[in-house]
């Protein structure tokens, strides 16, 4: 067990080593280093936390775009002169100054609205830099949930299949089949109409729905694993079955299962986009890029554009850097596929 341990470690500094040389995978990797201390100060609410204020007019610019021109808002412009006495025909005339004065007493205080935002202000005159920070810890909050439910599911199912085989094999099979059966963008639909809205129905739809392709991996892995030299030489020295199966066999082939994890991710985040673009997503009273999207639909026709750059520009970069930081991830994790060893 000690040299089982000690050579997981050596394969892991040694993977590490191989990464640092990747100078696009180490920018990548503080690309969504970045990004994941968004999500942590935005879910603390250090930042974004009023992103539901509006603290803009509507639809106000960005900074670099300058103050939109003044729009005629129809308002009643009230006659000038004196009041008109009503006290002959309206016998409630002589109350209307007294209420007058009690209701200054209750009148809110009017907040002077910004007439230009950051990255721009949505139709309501909400901050669009703040939505789409907290938009971005909703998406890669679900990205990496139901990632995680994902992996650990394929995990565990790929490693009792792939190593006890026989019926217990046989059956997880028969689960595979019925899963892959159905196409996945089905499936995810019938489990979102079943589902209520909110973020762990979200997480629970696309795990449920995602775990086959590393079942299948890991399965596999197993099934090659289980008849090598240290396995044997763990079952005769008096190993169980489980201790074989997650502390000999489970760290030699953890590279397959951490690679996948991190292509669910992008797969699953593009998956919570889709679903709350369509509204099967996050609640109402939630912002997603999804949502985010949806609302830049409606305002394009009207020539704001604002919004739908922001969160295109985020979700591209977070997107492509974590997919070219899973690129790099691999290559580091399995050197035979650059024919470095």
């Amino acid at each position: 067990m000690t040299t089982a341990a000690s050579s997981s470690g050596g394969v892991w500094a040694a993977s590490w080593r191989r990464l640092k040389t990747d100078r696009v995978g180490m920018v990548c990797m503080a690309i969504v280093g970045f990004f994941l201390v968004l999500v942590l100060l935005a879910a603390t609410d250090l930042i974004a936390a009023g992103w539901q204020r509006e603290v803009g007019v509507p639809n106000a610019p960005p900074t670099v775009l300058g103050p939109q021109p003044a729009e005629d808002t129809g308002a009643i412009v009230s006659p000038k002169g004196p009041n008109v006495d009503l006290t002959d025909i309206d016998p409630l005339a002589p109350r209307y100054a007294e209420w007058a004065e009690r209701a200054k007493a209750f009148k809110t205080e009017e907040i002077v609205r910004a007439e230009t935002l950051p990255l721009g202000g949505d139709r309501l005159g909400r901050d669009v830099l703040a939505k789409v920070i907290k938009g971005a810890e909703v998406s890669i909050v679900v990205g990496l949930a139901a990632a995680l439910v994902a992996t650990l599911i394929g995990t565990v199912l790929g490693a009792l299949s792939g190593f006890f085989g026989g019926k217990v094999g046989d059956f997880l099979e028969w689960v595979y089949n019925v899963f892959t059966a159905i196409p996945t963008i089905l499936l995810i639909f019938a489990f979102a109409a079943i589902f209520p809205r909110g973020i762990g129905a979200v997480v629970c739809i696309l795990a449920f729905t995602g775990w086959t392709g590393i079942y299948r991996l890991v399965r596999a892995e197993f099934m090659k694993h289980r008849v090598r030299e240290y396995v044997r030489s763990a079952e005769a020295i008096g190993a169980s079955q489980w201790s074989r199966m997650f502390k000999h066999i489970l760290p030699n082939v953890s590279h397959v299962a951490l690679v996948q994890l991190s292509l669910h991710v992008v797969s699953f985040i593009k998956s919570e986009v889709i679903l709350s673009y369509l509204g099967l997503g996050v609640s109402v009273d939630q912002v997603s890029w999804g949502t985010m999207l949806a609302e830049a639909q409606n305002e394009m026709i009207l020539g704001y554009w604002w919004q739908l750059a922001a969160v295109t520009a985020f979700m591209a970069v977070f997107v492509t850097a974590f997919a070219l930081f899973t690129d790099a991830l691999r290559d580091a994790l399995d050197p035979k596929l650059r024919g470095l060893e």
